[in-house]
């Protein structure tokens, strides 16, 4: 397809426009009810627990086919085949419904869609328009972007069958989520022309942005307790005898739970079970990171001080929820605890609510991090991961995919770690390099320095339907999973009944958040710059050849001083603990480099290190000093001068920064 951009542009965006997407999915297997899954399981949150009537959940991606890491750097595995100059990605026998369409990798090629074979496709967008939210049939809030990745939760019903086609050379890194129904279901396909009934986009963004609202029924109970907390003790926050369901949790204030032990955990029994329905610690079940309160979605994490907890969660007989504290010492915890309940017993069609927490700590080598393996009926509607590496500066083990053997059978491969959570391109500003909190998916956070990250999705739509067996994994590093890592993940669910194969907490000595006690900064290009001089000072990112080798240095140029005294140069650093930090330098050395001092308070602290050589070179491991840092934000003051005449002009070619607690 050639056409001039504007024009074609604008021819597609008629043609999609004037076939306003027949959102109404109608199933109706053998009985006269019509039920629109696809769409329900993204309005009515409240339906959460209705198992799903898939019989298969799958996924079309551009992962790597060796095993290695080329998951659409070069496009080789980002097609099915090809017709004529098109590309197809994806293409499926009906009934199903797509459910989700993710990529990191937008561009102005059309994206064509045909349905039950034929061969004029109803829908013709540019792929990058797909995601702005803007073009029917893909509107936000249902379609978005965020973290370097963009999305699409906008279900495409098919009868007989639907194939997705790229007009353009070259396709990417991409993702397809589907469901297929049993054969003989009859679903309605997606319509040019516009339906009896359609999503109103306006009533589910209003239903996103208020699910309390939404999800709470007008004469809920409430149960509001203020609550004390002993080291060693337990509290129940809510306990009830009869049919019912929660449908939330809230938890004030969620500073409470903030801390690195995982000691106190939430616990959830229903109808008497012998083992615990819910067996997480407090802050990682509401999407802290590494014991920092943090995620904010669509039904977990903290909103103002406040741990929230959406999910329904049905009963037929009774249900107890406490929270537990393993400390063995130490002050109690207080805090307010308000759950709300219905009593609406669990209905034939729905599944009870599970959540299990895992972790590998290291993760053995060569094999990946198992999220949850469990047996029975249900699906999986959620994880929270925190991800960390076992050496400061570098987060290579993100480089892993996800796995989703269903039913016995890998039906869903992913391209990387951050590509699961809707996120893309790790590690660069702007992308997925710090906290960020979208309805079904997001960072908790991102800190290169201590070789962490953690990640956040929701499913609802998309949610992995199995009829036996669940197993959901991802690797620690691009290939073989080699990169050493400690996982540790929340997983949400629903069963049909209680399974067998639930795991129970690792002792409480084996849960605590591992601090790094060394910490590697990589100054001016992971590690903002927070101040440098006034003056007589340019800046300048770069590698240099050093024995043979690339090292990125950011490199500083100044002369003299500036108009306040001696150059200097500031850096924000992230601290996980407040101590004393024994702080040294690895930096090159040569002719022209100066001196560099610590400052702190604004006076100079420390050796003056001088890296002044006769031939370039690099010094590492220079001792610079002890400085006192708190936990959390810092700022880092180096003191630079020439080596020799003060008005001089000199470098300093700055490698890595280390802390190591003392």
């Amino acid at each position: 397809m050639t056409m001039d951009r504007n024009e074609s542009k604008l021819q597609l965006t008629i043609r999609a426009r004037t076939r306003i997407l027949a959102f109404l999915l109608v199933v109706s297997a053998g009985a006269p009810a019509q039920i629109r899954p696809a769409i329900d399981d993204l309005l009515h949150l409240d339906r959460l627990a209705q198992l799903r009537s898939f019989v298969k959940v799958g996924s079309f991606s551009s992962y790597d086919r060796t095993g290695g890491n080329d998951d659409g750097f070069s496009g080789k595995y980002s097609f099915i085949r090809k017709e004529g100059d098109a590309l197809v990605i994806a293409e499926l026998e009906g009934p199903g419904v797509i459910t989700r369409i993710w990529t990191p990798t937008p561009n102005d090629s059309p994206l064509e869609f045909f349905f039950d074979g034929e061969t004029t496709p109803r829908i013709v967008l540019p792929f990058r328009d797909i995601f702005e939210g803007t073009h029917a049939p893909f509107l936000a809030p249902l379609a978005g972007s965020g973290g370097g990745g963009f999305y699409s939760y906008v279900p495409l019903p098919f009868q007989r069958s639907c194939k997705i086609r790229l007009q353009g050379p070259k396709m990417q890194f991409f993702q397809i989520n589907y469901g297929l129904y049993e054969p003989g279901t009859k679903v309605d396909t997606f319509e040019a022309s516009p339906p009896a009934q359609s999503l109103d986009f306006r009533e589910i963004r209003s239903i996103w942005d208020s699910v309390s609202e939404a999800i709470i029924p007008k004469g809920a109970h409430r149960e509001l307790k203020q609550c004390t907390l002993a080291a060693g003790k337990s509290v129940t926050v809510f306990e009830s005898l009869q049919s019912g369901r929660v449908v939330a949790i809230r938890l004030t204030p969620a500073s409470a739970f903030a801390g690195t032990d995982r000691r106190l955990v939430l616990k959830a029994t229903w109808d008497g079970d012998a083992k615990p329905a819910i067996l997480v610690p407090v802050g990682d079940f509401f999407g802290y990171s590494f014991g920092d309160p943090s995620a904010r979605s669509l039904l977990v994490g903290v909103e103002s001080d406040t741990a929230y907890a959406y999910f329904p969660m049905p009963y037929d007989n009774s249900a107890r929820i406490e929270i537990v504290s393993e400390r063995q010492s130490g002050p109690p915890v207080r805090f307010t605890s308000e759950v709300i309940s219905t009593p609406q017993a669990r209905q034939k069609n729905e599944g009870r609510f599970y959540a299990r927490w895992n972790r590998e700590n290291p993760v053995p080598q060569g094999e990946p991090f198992k999220f949850v393996e469990v047996d029975g009926r249900g699906h999986l509607v959620g994880v929270i991961l925190q991800a960390q590496g076992f050496e400061s500066g570098q987060t290579l083990f993100f480089e892993g995919d996800d796995e989703a053997t269903l039913d016995g059978q890998l039906t869903i491969h992913g391209t990387g770690s951050e590509d699961f959570f809707n996120g893309g391109w790790y590690d660069i500003p702007g992308r997925w390099n710090g906290r960020f909190s979208l309805p079904l998916s997001g960072a908790l956070d991102y800190q290169k320095s201590l070789g962490r990250t953690g990640a956040y999705r929701l499913m609802l739509s998309d949610a992995y339907a199995f009829q036996n067996s669940l197993k959901l994994t991802i690797e620690h590093g691009g290939e073989g999973n080699r990169v050493p890592a400690d996982y540790a993940a929340t997983s949400f669910l629903y069963l049909e009944n209680p399974p067998a194969n639930l795991a129970d907490l690792p002792p409480a000595s084996d849960r605590a958040v591992n601090d790094p006690e060394k910490i590697v900064f990589v100054p001016g290009w992971n590690e903002p710059i927070y101040a440098f001089s006034f003056q007589n000072m340019s800046l300048r990112k770069q590698e240099i050849k050093v024995d043979s080798k690339d090292v990125r240095v950011l490199s500083i140029e100044a002369q003299g001083e500036e108009m306040f005294g001696p150059h200097y140069i500031a850096f924000s650093i992230r601290i996980p603990k407040t101590g004393d930090y024994l702080v040294s330098l690895d930096a090159l050395r040569g002719p022209s480099q100066g001196t560099v001092q610590l400052m702190v308070d604004n006076k100079v602290s420390g050796r003056t290190a001088s890296f002044h050589g006769t031939s370039l070179g690099q010094s590492n491991g220079v001792e610079l000093g002890t400085v006192r840092f708190t936990a959390g934000e810092n700022q880092l003051f180096l003191q630079l001068k020439a080596d020799g005449e003060s008005d001089k002009p000199f470098r300093a070619d700055l490698v890595q920064i280390i802390c190591k607690r003392q």
